[in-house]
């Protein structure tokens, strides 16, 4: 292996001296990486995911005209960059990936079937994994390598993370071989982490959390030095892209969710402060919090899994004391505006693995109130976050069962429609039967869009029907979807199965129409 020049920033960065000996090209690592090995990157939500070796070995196959003839399994915590996991894609360099992704090239692999994809609860990935589950028909449960992006190697060979944890210290725990790749672009996160590794029952501990802020691991990540086989340095940025500012739908929804938690503090249900907050990705979850910038709460505290911009106006304004997350996903610009305040933000903020931050127990001790956004939810209160018309795979799950499951409010906001092909209200969010369930009515507290908020805490299947069409719908479907539960009401009650009404055979007529006719209100009046 020839050794590369360690430049001044990089020396700087680690600080033990057998690790330097290894530093090295990915050109020297490529033979790590034989057809069909099963990989690891770290990384959450497109950041703090290794890039150089990633991008070579993507540039590798290009020029050698190897598509489809160096194909892993890859692992990682939650997606990754674009211009790596996406790109590797394209290339057909795909064979297998867990549990969550984004990007069009890898979604349309898993959609035309070259990708096989599993789709799993965040929390329970890293664990999984370290249990054998994801290995279990090779002749060793390792992972052949895992290449994990850090800001600093310490003196006793642990890395310190960068803008996110996610499943890094499990996918470690479970490598063969170790690949770093030093980050010197970024500034150094030591001391934003909290890191705990896995142990395996009958040897498992509780999580000794009581509040957001507390610690309970190391600032770094354990690893066998014996497993680096290189080090490499970095100077690539993460590549996030600016955010969408919040529409009018996203505000509604907002105002109406600020509204009802403004009324559980009134009833006593709430202290004025709330409860830990946990927010989704997305337009209206940016949307949400920066509605609290403008209501009468403060002294907030925030349990999610990902921080994004609007967290940062929340912080500035001292309306936020603290968060903890296992990713801070900023813009550009708010990563910029990160760095240069960084003082002021590294004291109130904490990352740790996925399978803390989105822990049941945490989540349901803390009475976090959980906030995501579905494809569509049904008249019952079952949602789908995942299959689009019960088949084209989106993104995956992420943790968004994680908290609605375990949290004290189990919220899904979203647009009572979306545009199809030919008409802008052409797909309604609202439907008689979701093509498929990730949230059952089980598990649901409350729906909202920019129509209205449906509370369906208490209610029977029939009773929820009946406020989620009459303060969720919008105007051009609410009598399409009355008519079809008062058939199915009628219809089922005189046979006796009238407890969750349905007509089997017709539940899916909008889905149909918008498929036939390109849009649901073509549906078919029962």
């Amino acid at each position: 292996m020839a050794s590369a020049i360690a430049s001044a920033a990089l020396k700087a960065r680690i600080k033990r001296p057998s690790m330097l000996k290894k530093l090295c090209q990915p050109k020297d690592l490529v033979h790590h990486f034989p057809n069909g090995a099963y990989i690891g990157w770290s990384g959450f939500t497109g950041v703090g995911y290794p890039k150089k070796m990633p991008t070579y070995l993507a540039d590798h196959v290009e020029k050698n005209n190897l598509q489809g003839k160096l194909r892993y399994s890859l692992f990682v915590g939650a997606s990754s960059g674009a211009e790596t996991e996406n790109r590797w894609a394209e290339l057909d360099m795909i064979e297998r990936r867990a549990p969550h992704q984004v990007g069009k090239a890898i979604a349309k692999g898993i959609n035309e079937g070259r990708i096989h994809f599993f789709d799993k609860h965040l929390s329970m990935f890293p664990v999984d994994l370290v249990y054998g589950f994801y290995t279990k028909d090779r002749p060793s449960n390792k992972l052949d390598v895992v290449v994990v992006e850090a800001t600093e190697i310490k003196e006793d060979g642990s890395v310190v993370l960068g803008a996110s944890v996610g499943a890094t210290p499990e996918l470690l725990q479970l490598a063969d071989k170790i690949i770093i790749e030093v980050n010197t672009a970024t500034p150094n996160f030591d001391g934003l982490h909290d890191i705990t590794m896995t142990d395996l029952p009958p040897r498992r501990k509780p999580y000794l959390i009581m509040g957001v802020e507390d610690r309970i691991g190391t600032t770094s990540v354990p690893i066998d030095c014996e497993k680096v086989v290189g080090v490499i340095e970095s100077d690539y940025m993460d590549q996030t892209s600016e955010n969408s500012p919040a529409d009018d739908t996203s505000k509604a929804i907002a105002g109406h969710l600020i509204q009802f938690l403004e009324h559980e503090v009134t009833r006593g249900r709430l202290p004025s402060n709330l409860l830990p907050l946990q927010s989704g990705i997305g337009n209206i979850a940016n949307a949400v919090i920066g509605g609290l910038e403008h209501s009468n709460f403060r002294n907030l505290k925030v349990w999610t899994e990902v921080i994004q911009d609007t967290f940062l106006d929340l912080f500035d304004s001292g309306r936020l004391d603290f968060a903890t997350a296992t990713s801070v996903r900023f813009s550009p610009t708010g990563f910029d505006r990160f760095y240069k305040n960084w003082a002021s933000y590294k004291d109130k903020l904490l990352l740790r693995s996925q399978q803390v931050s989105n822990s049941p127990e945490i989540i349901r001790r803390l009475g976090v109130i959980g906030m995501n956004t579905p494809v569509e939810v049904d008249i019952y209160a079952h949602a789908n976050s995942t299959n689009v018309m019960g088949s084209r795979m989106l993104n995956g799950l992420g943790g968004s069962a994680d908290f609605l499951r375990s949290s004290k409010y189990s919220i899904m906001h979203t647009p009572s429609t979306r545009p199809s092909k030919t008409d802008p209200h052409g797909v309604s969010c609202i439907v008689p039967m979701c093509t498929h369930v990730d949230q059952t009515e089980h598990d649901l507290d409350v729906i909202v869009t920019e129509k209205g908020l449906a509370d369906v805490r208490g209610l029977s299947p029939r009773e929820r029907a009946r406020v989620i069409i009459d303060k969720c719908a919008h105007d051009v479907y609410k009598p399409i979807l009355q008519h079809y539960f008062d058939k199915a009401e009628f219809e089922c009650l005189r046979k006796g199965m009238g407890h969750e009404p349905h007509l089997l055979f017709q539940a899916f007529d909008m889905h149909r129409a918008l498929q036939d006719e390109g849009s649901m209100q073509k549906a078919k009046p029962w």
